[in-house]
């Protein structure tokens, strides 16, 4: 028998095993300033493309001036307590009512946290005899809702909708022994790739097979389909999402969440939600600023259009400079390139230090080894002379990854870290 805590001194995990070299600067970095298009990193102006702020709502004076309002009236406690206990107020009731107006459903329900929020709603929508089929590449809030779930649940290949269906066979036949259903969650937008989900194709397959589907569109709410009310709009297929998902913190600038779905499925998740039932409210702050910019939302298409206008200039660039962006068809913009991770980190740092742009950089182990994915997230706030200076620069730093610069540059990171 060893101490619980030796295995955890010993092996940090595939990620920790490098916060001596990366921590504060390519994890945990600090960008300060106000959140816009051009911020401040370790004292230098940045473009910063690793900004969830797709509408560029966050620095709006209209939207301060609502937050600085509400946070004067109400403070930043009210309403205390658990929603079933003293928490609930009108707003929260007419924030869950236009949420549902706007994402075409017909009733929902107020998330402190996303990521909390989809755990839980996992957990409350399946008993032990039902099966869960999922995305191979679903967010970690799905998978760690999948983890609660005792009864059986199956991986299907990205987007792959023949495996879909073959999953889908395999769990039918269980759900008749067991008596229990099936749940199908997929991606509106997954959030890596940029790829939105094939929402069309697999509600399609509810004619041959029985299932419910839950979509999280936490990167399609507010800037797919023609209102903005996410990727099955987008597609066409809103009616067929069963339990729709998003959170405040993309195109909201916000905190928070919320499902969406027929009236009598929010009834029961209310009263089954148990992250929702055993935790304070969603404060007062948060609540009237998500009804402010959910109207901006509304009313203001102009930001979606600029954001458009960003993405196309960026994403066409992209391309003809002969970067591999994938097979992304959102705003997500993610840029493949194949290295090491030492050799990642002296290209970050070459970008940030030398040529002032800012990105998430992500490698080895949420995506296999040998690859670099520079996820960039381009907003309304973005201009055409971000974008030309980002283009340079990324034509820069691939010219050096591919002349073996930043395999010397790295070359000590990688021998201490046995590479």
């Amino acid at each position: 028998m060893q101490d619980l805590f030796d295995r955890i001194l010993e092996n940090k995990g595939p990620l920790g095993k490098w916060a001596s070299q990366a921590e504060g600067y390519f994890v945990f970095p600090k960008l300060e300033g106000p959140i816009s298009n051009r911020m401040k990193f370790q004292g230098k102006e940045v473009i910063t493309w690793s900004i969830n702020d797709y509408l560029g709502l966050a620095n709006l004076p209209e939207i301060k001036k609502i937050d600085g309002e509400v946070a004067a009236e109400y403070g930043s406690a009210y309403p205390m307590g658990a929603r079933m206990m003293s928490g609930h107020t009108e707003f929260h009731e007419q924030l869950e009512q236009e949420l549902a107006d706007f994402v075409q459903k017909e009733s929902s329900y107020l998330l402190n946290f996303g990521y909390q929020g989809m755990v839980s709603a996992i957990d409350a929508l399946v008993s032990k005899d039902d099966i869960i089929v999922y995305d191979v590449d679903s967010h970690a809030c799905i998978i760690d809702g999948v983890r609660l779930h005792m009864g059986k649940r199956f991986t299907f290949m990205h987007n792959d909708i023949d495996s879909l269906e073959k999953n889908l066979e395999r769990a039918t036949k269980m759900a008749e022994q067991t008596g229990g259903g099936i749940l199908v969650i997929s991606e509106g937008v997954f959030g890596m790739r940029g790829e939105q989900g094939k929402l069309k194709e697999i509600i399609a397959l509810k004619k041959k097979y029985s299932f419910r589907l839950f979509v999280d569109d936490a990167h399609g709410f507010g800037t797919l389909g023609k209102t903005g009310a996410g990727a099955g709009e987008e597609q066409g297929v809103q009616d067929g999402i069963d339990v729709y998902f998003a959170t405040f913190a993309k195109s909201m600038a916000g905190i928070g969440a919320f499902l969406a779905a027929d009236k009598q499925i929010i009834d029961y998740l209310k009263y089954n939600l148990r992250s929702q039932m055993f935790a304070k409210s969603l404060p007062m702050i948060y609540v009237k600023g998500a009804l402010k910019r959910l109207d901006m939302l509304r009313t203001q298409p102009e930001l979606k259009a600029k954001l458009w206008e960003n993405v196309d200039a960026l994403q066409n660039g992209l391309k003809d400079k002969g970067f591999n962006i994938g097979g992304t068809n959102s705003c997500v913009t993610p840029v493949y390139l194949n290295g090491s991770i030492p050799e990642a980190m002296a290209l970050v740092k070459d970008l940030r230090e030398n040529h002032g742009i800012f990105c998430s950089i992500v490698v080895y182990p949420v995506i296999p080894k040998g690859l670099i994915l520079l996820r960039m997230i381009p907003t309304a706030t973005h201009t055409l002379q971000d974008i030309q200076e980002t283009l340079v620069a990324f034509s820069a730093i691939r010219d050096r990854l591919e002349n073996g610069t930043y395999k010397k540059l790295s070359a000590a990171v990688a021998a201490a870290m046995g590479e």
